[in-house]
């Protein structure tokens, strides 16, 4: 038993013609060989040019010969398994399945003021619990919430792995920043889980040390990775879609010729976050059609290639607050990913950028990842199905179907259950206490955080590994001067509180 996710039965939706994914594709080796990309590792540029590259190592570039580029995607599989320390909980990455995962975001927001604040130890374990309940998120985003308060900027992001890692069973997957994944490999590796490496590009063409180190560690532990793209279309991509995605092509693809020259068949996934510069402000603009119809083209491209994707940026907002705008700018792009080839669409629990996240809005997303998953999964046409015996049985006016047992057995399948939606009548819902989806979210979660409990909890071993493996992480970030004096302080007193050892 593993997470599928929803199988995509209905024709994957198409936006190119079979020649304009050749000319993209032809694009992507144009921009590999003619211009190349830096790389900031002296290790990856041997790598690179042992396998046929053309290294100028005093600029950090490399050319990608396209028949290298093309061997290299043909190295990937198109279907594979990731383990997890719970059996029930493995995930299964394919072309034919969408799976869900969250969005990140940096603070809790207030439900009531809609300002944001910097969440507690205690509401991160909360967003990672209900996360690992609900039953369409099938694996995590490396920051459910940047940290929580009280420790160094440096350790945000660790200690929020650490929580993943320890208070849920489902996989995640690890930022490669300031060395961070050398800590939490440990970690996985201690508890028996695989986790993803997360190389991520920066636009245009670079891949800086940190990142490009990240599919060394993937390497030798054995893990996937999901390579991350995450341009502006108008400032550090072209504002065309398909140059977008051409460009973004060229800056993914040289992690995985090195992934594949270090380890030939390396799981892989591609992610797209690439969004439109708002011209008026000069922020990223979330939710705009542009960015569905560069979902389309990157997938269907991929799926030529015959590489599962990510649909990162449709799971990510303007609004501020839950409500209308939010839901319209998260589903659009959500269901144009899902139909349109992606394995695995980001969505659950954000709500303004990556500033804002809530549990709340993670159970509403739930709703929204089950009826997507419900339209994929396309309807039977049979006999059965069909019914015409059946119709003949009733015919017309008084027959009815209610007390049928094809109603019984078809009623469940042909339906979605929406634990959050607001499904009553109008005299249901006054005399209900005229609850809005809110009010059933917030009852959701309530019910979720007093009975959740991770399956397998980590043995008493396991847990003296991970404390170690924290405690290591935290000596080398001080001796290196990335925690000051006085975060050092407040860290300790943090840790204290919680009960946990600190050095």
């Amino acid at each position: 038993m593993a997470l599928r996710g929803f199988m995509r039965r209905v024709p994957t939706y198409k936006i190119l013609a079979e020649e304009d994914i050749v000319k993209i594709h032809q694009s992507t080796l144009d921009i590999l060989w003619e211009t190349g990309a830096k790389i900031y590792h002296d290790k990856a540029l041997k790598v690179l040019e042992k396998a046929g590259c053309i290294v100028d190592y005093d600029e950090n570039l490399v050319k990608f010969p396209p028949a290298l580029v093309e061997d290299s995607l043909r190295k990937c599989p198109s279907y594979f398994r990731v383990k997890s320390r719970n059996p029930k909980h493995d995930l299964i990455i394919s072309l034919d399945h969408v799976v869900f995962f969250n969005f990140p975001g940096r603070d809790i927001v207030d439900l009531d003021t809609w300002a944001s604040r910097t969440p507690t130890r205690q509401e991160h374990i909360d967003l990672v619990k209900v996360l690992d309940a609900l039953p369409t998120v099938h694996f995590f985003n490396n920051y459910p919430y940047f940290g929580y308060e009280g420790i160094p900027e440096v350790m945000k992001e660790f200690e929020g792995a650490v929580i993943r890692l320890t208070e849920a069973s489902k996989i995640t997957m690890e930022i490669a920043n300031n060395d961070l994944d050398k800590f939490t490999f440990q970690i996985a590796q201690a508890i028996g889980t695989e986790i993803f490496a997360n190389p991520n590009t920066s636009s245009p063409l670079v891949c800086y040390t940190d990142q490009t180190e990240s599919c060394f560690l993937a390497a030798e532990y054995n893990f996937p990775s999901v390579i991350w793209d995450g341009a502006t279309m108008a400032s550090t991509a072209p504002a065309s879609i398909a140059g977008a995605v051409a460009l973004a092509n060229a800056e993914i693809i040289p992690y995985i010729v090195l992934l594949q020259v270090l380890k030939p068949g390396s799981r892989v996934m591609v992610a797209d976050l690439v969004l439109p510069q708002n011209m008026k402000t000069g922020s990223p603009l979330f939710g705009d059609v542009s960015i569905s119809l560069h979902l389309a083209v990157f997938n269907q491209v991929w799926q030529w290639y015959g590489i599962p994707t990510v649909a990162s940026s449709s799971g990510v907002s303007n609004s501020k607050r839950i409500g209308f705008q939010l839901a319209y700018e998260k589903v659009i792009p959500s269901l144009i990913s899902a139909i349109s080839g992606s394995s695995a669409v980001q969505l659950h629990s954000s709500v303004y950028g990556e500033i804002t996240a809530h549990p709340v809005q993670a159970i509403l997303d739930d709703d929204v990842a089950k009826v997507i998953g419900r339209f994929l999964e396309g309807i039977e046409v049979s006999d059965d199905s069909i019914a015409t015996d059946l119709i003949n049985e009733v015919g017309p006016i008084p027959g009815h179907y209610l007390a049928k047992e094809h109603t019984r057995r078809w009623w469940k399948r042909s339906q979605t259950f929406r634990e959050a939606a607001d499904l009553t009548t109008y005299p249901e819902w006054e005399s209900s206490g005229r609850k809005s989806e809110i009010d059933l979210a917030k009852e959701k979660m309530q019910s979720i955080l007093e009975t959740h409990r991770v399956e397998p909890p980590l043995t008493d071993s396991q847990r003296e590994d991970v404390e170690r493996i924290v405690m290591e992480a935290r000596k080398y970030y001080r001796e290196r001067g990335m925690i000051t004096d006085s975060e050092w302080e407040t860290y300790r007193e943090t840790v204290k509180k919680e009960g946990r050892p600190f050095i």
